[in-house]
């Protein structure tokens, strides 16, 4: 099958005006673009084309148009190439393709900075999202879950806001790891403030990616418009700290709707942090894991990805025969023991294998002899 031809630069000029104009996840739009291009959809915004009796409202269009009117096409291309990232559009060889499955609200685009291709890593990614306001009981789980999956070769993706957000990129980069940040603004602008060091160092060693041009802010809708990329790009989304308003929950739940799979971390019952984690949990809506075994046995690939099987410590007396363990089991509490004969009555074994059985008990330890008497020894 021939190769598909890569996206023209008029094209990706034009998506990367849309972007400026058009608010993530914007339906409308995105329908659209299923069926046109981005630069014909262009000349019907800017008034170079008459809409169609089927086209857009003659009221979203003024909107679109007053916001072009103060849009430099080619700016937010030049802005983001001066600090060293890109502008990836559908039919990119980098264009991860399991964002296809948002349909009309797929992405018109990403803005990206850092090294590697933002498809292959997504191939093996997995988010990990929380509370910002977390507990240090979320902080050190999400630390941990990022850098054990880090190590396994898995990609952390998060939203690098505060919190466990926070908590799980810095796990991820500690285990030399690589990590991708979804940002709700320009991928040239640092928010929160607090994270400006983590974030410099996720565009270092890992990837920061939006929706948005560069010098675009944040605002409370585009935060939980990008939860929805966090879902479609990954494997699967797990949720440590989470209220029962938290916008975590978006995400896992936008992970579920794609088919992705959805897991959470237990925590103390008696948190309110935990309280939403636990209700999807319980609902049957996400898998409980609590490890980056467990986690990976779910998303990975079938066979290759097996968590370890858990099991208690083993004792001495787990290893011992069936006759053994039935013999020490008769041996009474009480300093006095019993005789041969009554643990003989007790097991209903013979008494010469009762006596070899005491015998092989007591070079053990778990049996000593008192006169004609055999009793546990006075130390346990």
């Amino acid at each position: 099958m021939a190769a598909r031809p890569a996206p023209s630069d008029q094209e990706r000029r034009a998506r990367a005006t849309l972007s400026s104009i058009v608010e993530p996840g914007d339906a409308v739009i995105g329908r659209r673009l299923l069926s046109t291009t981005a630069s014909a959809l262009l000349e019907v915004i800017s008034g170079r084309t008459a809409p169609g009796p089927d086209d857009l409202s003659s009221a979203r269009l003024a909107s679109y148009r007053a916001r072009l009117r103060a849009v430099d096409p080619g700016a937010g291309l030049e802005r983001v190439e001066a600090r060293g990232g890109r502008f990836i559009i559908p039919g990119d060889c980098e264009w991860p393709s399991q964002l296809d499955d948002l349909g009309d609200t797929r992405p018109i685009g990403l803005w990206v900075r850092g090294t590697g291709s933002l498809r292959l890593l997504a191939l093996r990614s997995v988010a990990v999202v929380g509370a910002r306001a977390c507990s240090a009981y979320g902080a050190h789980v999400a630390g941990e879950l990022s850098a054990q999956l880090a190590e396994r070769g898995w990609v952390i993706v998060s939203g690098a806001a505060y919190g466990i957000d926070a908590a799980a990129h810095r796990g991820a980069l500690a285990a030399g790891g690589i990590t991708v940040a979804v940002l709700a603004c320009g991928v040239d602008v640092a928010y929160p403030p607090g994270n400006t060091q983590l974030i410099r160092n996720i565009a270092e060693q890992g990837i920061l990616l939006s929706e948005l041009p560069p010098g675009e802010h944040p605002t409370r809708a585009r935060f939980v418009l990008r939860n929805r990329v966090i879902a479609a790009l990954t494997r699967g989304t797990v949720v440590v700290e989470a209220a029962m308003r938290s916008g975590a929950l978006s995400t896992a739940r936008r992970a579920r709707d794609l088919n992705r799979h959805t897991m959470g971390v237990a925590g103390p019952v008696t948190s309110e942090l935990s309280a939403g984690v636990h209700a999807l949990i319980r609902s049957g809506a996400a898998t409980l894991v609590t490890d980056a075994g467990e986690v990976g046995e779910l998303i990975g690939s079938i066979g290759d990805d097996l968590a370890p099987v858990r099991s208690g410590p083993v004792l001495p007396r787990d290893l011992l025969e069936p006759a053994a363990a039935q013999v020490l089991d008769a041996v009474p509490a009480g300093a006095d023991g019993a005789p041969v004969e009554r643990l003989a009555r007790r097991t209903g074994l013979s008494t010469d294998e009762v006596l070899q059985r005491l015998y092989e008990l007591g070079s053990l330890g778990h049996v000593e002899r008192s006169g004609a008497h055999w009793r546990l020894p006075r130390s346990r």
